[in-house]
């Protein structure tokens, strides 16, 4: 490239929505499609020549880069870290990574939520970003329910940013943040080193100067930090998957809808799978198996005539014979189901057997007695 890009990627803190899974990993190494969610966005940046990436983090750093040193190699990109000693909010963290994110170049650069999964037009975004000549882009999608977020107002022919109106009463747009954001190094002069709000304090002050500007993303967008969303973000990435590289979907008779495949994993004898599913690398599903809307990872075994639909099954995990496993269970690491067993949206901690059906969605108290003991 003529220009050396740079980006920011915010990790922030624990991950607790995406608890028992980030107990074992970070939650931006979480895997979604089977690979580490923040692989999906340092992949993308890497494809339209940014050279470097700095992650802003305040939580196990080492794990984070001892991970993505592999990567870097791979890639061909510099990975480094920021890290917060205390929270900063959404803003901070860039006053804090100012000397790395600001060279001679006089480049714009990326910032990123590590929660989003889209098909990242980061090409179209820098083409938008010189072409409106303002001091920053934020790329927004159209939701269904605008009531439930911050709206983004624009001025419709150029893509000017006029308001945000947070959760509003009545309809002023459909049109939400999604956190992919590119900004002239200008804008760090505008943080304070301290707890701050990109989107409350930063993105108001430029947007009343008239200099932020809103392109619309095209293609589908999710938040898939928390469990639901994380299975609908499956969904939306498989169909995206459907319609640009076919051919890394899985096919075959007991293929139904989208279904992606590790090519590690073995399959038995009349088992259904699909549709919107994920099957890591390791994995063993024995014969007579049904799996619908629901992530695999790694290393697990799914045994004969088990059926698992909507729920994320944790790394190294076993599903039982005949045991039925839904409505948004999630086992954490080295979980055992049993045979026969029933989880009706159980939330099992890593390193646990389940001996006795899981009749309403909670997480499992009785686990939580046996961990405190140990301890």
């Amino acid at each position: 490239e003529h220009f050396r890009m740079k980006a920011l990627i915010l990790v922030g803190g624990f991950g607790t929505r995406l608890r028992p899974l980030t107990l074992s990993v970070p939650k931006p190494l979480v895997e979604f499609a089977n690979k580490p969610m923040i692989l999906h966005q340092i992949e993308a940046l890497k494809a339209i020549g940014v050279s470097e990436v700095v992650l802003a983090i305040n939580y196990q750093p080492e794990v984070m880069l001892n991970f993505l040193k592999d990567f870097e190699t791979k890639l061909g990109i510099t990975i480094t870290c920021s890290q917060e000693t205390e929270p900063l909010g959404t803003a901070g963290p860039l006053a804090l990574a100012r000397d790395k994110l600001i060279d001679d170049s006089g480049e714009p650069f990326f910032v990123l939520n590590s929660d989003v999964i889209s098909e990242y037009p980061l090409k179209q975004m820098i083409e938008f970003h010189k072409s409106h000549g303002g001091e920053a882009s934020i790329m927004v999608t159209k939701v269904d329910e605008p009531s439930k977020y911050g709206v983004v107002v624009t001025e419709e022919s150029t893509g000017k940013v006029e308001r945000f109106v947070e959760k509003p009463k009545l309809f002023v747009g459909n049109k939400i943040n999604a956190g992919i954001y590119l900004l002239n190094p200008s804008v760090l002069d505008r943080i304070e080193l301290r707890p701050t709000s990109i989107e409350k304090e930063v993105f108001p002050k430029i947007a009343a100067e008239k200099m932020l500007f809103a392109m619309v993303l095209p293609g589908f967008w999710m938040d898939i930090g928390q469990p639901k969303d994380y299975i609908t973000g499956l969904r939306l990435y498989l169909d995206s998957l459907r319609k640009n590289a076919s051919s890394k979907l899985a096919t075959g008779t007991h293929v139904v809808g989208n279904v992606l495949v590790d090519e590690s994993a073995k399959i038995g004898e009349g088992c259904l799978i699909g549709p919107d599913v994920a099957i890591g690398p390791g994995c063993v599903i024995e014969s007579g198996v049904r799996l619908s809307r629901c992530t695999v990872m790694r290393g697990v075994r799914i045994k004969k005539h088990a059926c698992v639909s909507g729920s994320i099954i944790g790394w190294h995990s076993t599903v039982g014979q005949w045991a039925r496993v839904e409505n948004m269970t999630i086992l954490g690491e080295d979980v055992h189901v049993c045979d026969e067993i029933y989880s009706n949206g159980g939330v099992v901690l890593p390193h646990k057997e389940i001996k006795s059906s899981i009749l309403k969605p909670e997480i499992q108290k009785f686990q939580l007695k046996l961990n405190n003991k140990k301890e």
